[in-house]
């Protein structure tokens, strides 16, 4: 049967439908069309039950989290309820069901056909065939099958957002960016609004370029999983940096291997780590031992008087309390044990640096949690306590401090070798003594004269630092972690060569943070640290902190026999200038 025609005869047998079927019918057409909400669609009553329902469904929800909150803390089990409890569940499972049936059903209901694709559903298997064939070939008088190739693609467009290529901006990117620009839309709240974290950073991408006229060719956009750093590495990204990694080793550290990555883009510095491991190597490799391991938080609060700042002091300070605050502590995390308490008065304010241990993770979030809680216990029996802050400074975190280089913080590590003579000379090009009294005025006389805080090394940061990028750790914390005496002396009758670095703050975690992250957990694979050690907790992340002191004791005992040799100039300018401007130039 001609479609036209049956298209007229249903027209005709259709006309006796009531107003109120053709106003549904206008209101569905338009709905999945112009994708335009009509108000009439939603009687008044209708609405009003809706706002009821949501009203219901998201107090009962704020009623349930805090009853589940307070549960938690009081180390009450979460499948004891009370009748208030009971009834709220009650009302959360039927406002549940009553909204997913309102508003949920349209996301697996059939969009409704209008009177022509009724009439298309309705061709036989042959017609089908015939139209599928049209569509293959210039569709010539097949207008139908034109118009259903564009339906597709336009749901297909609205539905699915595959980004091909970045600098294609489509129309509904463009949209988009003009309102970043305008500032209709803040740039951080495209990744909630979008759901797509890639397409966000492309569109605040985009924006940037506009607002400041400045091109971002550069840097790179393909190649993150920008799902993967949401909520906890960074906001707003508009891509990511390269930074070179390089290997280095085998180091011979505790009688076990290790090939070590480094993240740089200094030249030279891999090279010289790399010919310290084969130093450490040839002599029977180095020894690293584990001094400390805890994580610090310093809270400062505030009294009316000293005295009362005292008080407090004498009562944590107190052995017989201390299992007490260590329970209260504890709870906050299966990983974090309280381990000391030490205080430090300022008039009548009183900073109470903690002391815990962390297992695998760095801890910082860990030792927070758990000295709120000891402030909110406290709080009872010193009512006057004035918490100015949850970090007072004597941590003390990121900033060179001597309580860290005194206390330590995170892991304190030493590590030792003792380097042939033979090996001094053929691999390092120098001598015993020269190694001695070079380190002897540079890291200590030198670092004295320069009132260095922690700096009595050649270049500890160097190598904590490349080290750290390459693992996924808080480059900020270079700053304590990097503390480091180097000592050397002469041994074995003044033959062999005996050098050491003592670290007391590497503060270095194996899980949370930028550990996650694609390329640096790989880094943390290759040295076998990845993640947390399920059978020794902690064992990991001490582990990586031994291996940053083997690492800074390979770099410091390559760079002092390079400048004992005289050899420092030399070995920059030729591994650390770009060959390709030196031939420009010439």
């Amino acid at each position: 049967m001609d479609v036209r025609r049956r298209s007229s005869l249903k027209q005709a047998a259709t006309k006796g439908k009531t107003m109120a079927e053709d106003q549904y019918n206008d209101q569905i057409f338009n709905k999945a069309t112009d994708k335009k909400v009509v108000d009439t669609v939603v009687p008044l009553p209708m609405g009003i039950s809706n706002g009821v329902f949501f009203t219901v469904f998201f107090s009962v929800v704020y009623f349930l989290l805090i009853r589940w909150r307070e549960k938690i803390r009081t180390s009450t089990p979460l499948h004891v309820v009370t009748m208030s409890e009971m009834a709220a569940i009650v009302l959360f499972v039927a406002s549940f069901i009553y909204l997913l049936g309102f508003f949920g059903m349209s996301f697996v209901q059939a969009t409704p056909y209008s009177d022509d694709e009724e009439e298309e559903l309705e061709v036989d298997e042959t017609e089908m065939v015939r139209k599928e064939d049209t569509r293959a070939t210039p569709c010539g008088a097949a207008l139908d099958c034109e118009s259903d190739v564009v339906v597709k693609q336009v749901v297909k467009k609205e539905l699915v957002f595959v980004p091909t290529d970045t600098t294609t901006v489509t129309e509904e990117d463009e949209e988009i960016i003009k309102s970043v620009v305008s500032g209709k839309t803040p740039s951080y709240s495209l990744e909630t609004k979008l759901g797509d974290c890639k397409r966000a950073a492309f569109i605040r991408r985009v924006a940037l370029e506009r607002i400041t006229g400045k091109s971002l060719d550069g840097l790179p956009l393909e190649g993150l999983d920008y799902e993967s750093i949401l909520g906890q590495c960074c906001e707003m990204p508009v891509g990511y940096v390269q930074i070179p990694v390089g290997v280095c080793g085998p180091m011979l550290l505790n009688g076990k291997e290790f090939s070590v990555p480094m993240a740089t883009t200094e030249g030279c510095l891999v090279a010289s780590t790399n010919r310290g491991f084969k130093a450490i190597y040839a002599s029977g490799g180095a020894t690293a031992i584990l001094l400390k391991d805890g994580m610090t938080r310093a809270p400062v609060v505030r009294f009316g008087t000293a005295k009362r700042a005292a008080d407090l002091k004498f009562f944590l300070e107190e052995p017989l309390n201390f299992d007490t605050l260590a329970s209260v502590f504890n709870k906050s995390s299966r990983f974090g044990r309280l381990q000391k308490i030490q205080c430090a008065i300022a008039g009548k304010n009183l900073y109470i640096r903690f002391t815990c241990s962390t297992g695998d993770a760095m801890g910082m979030n860990m030792v927070s949690k758990g000295v709120q809680n000891v402030l909110e216990y406290l709080q009872a029996d010193f009512p006057d306590m004035d918490v100015i802050g949850i970090s007072g400074n004597y941590c003390s975190d990121k900033k060179p401090a001597a309580v860290n280089w005194i206390e330590g913080r995170g892991k304190s590590v030493v590590c030792e070798a003792i380097i042939k003579e033979d090996v001094v000379k053929k691999v390092l090009k120098t001598n015993v003594a020269s190694l001695v009294e070079l380190n002897m005025l540079k890291n200590l006389t030198g670092s004295a004269m320069a009132g260095a805080l922690g700096g009595f090394n050649a270049h500890a940061s160097n190598i904590v630092s490349a080290v750290y990028l390459a693992t996924g750790q808080d480059p900020a914390q270079n700053i304590e972690s990097s503390h480091c005496i180097t000592m050397m002396e002469a041994v074995n009758d003044g033959k062999d060569l005996h050098v050491s670095v003592t670290m007391p703050s590497i503060e270095v975690g194996t899980v949370g943070g930028g550990t996650q992250l694609a390329s640096q957990a790989a880094c943390l694979n290759l040295l076998g640290v990845k993640g947390a050690n399920r059978e020794s907790p902690g064992t990991n992340a001490r582990q990586l902190a031994k291996v940053v002191a083997g690492s800074v004791l390979a770099g410091e005992l390559s760079l002092l026999s390079a400048i004992a040799a005289g050899q420092l100039v030399n070995s920059h300018m030729k591994y650390n200038r770009s060959q390709k401007d030196l031939t420009t130039k010439a």
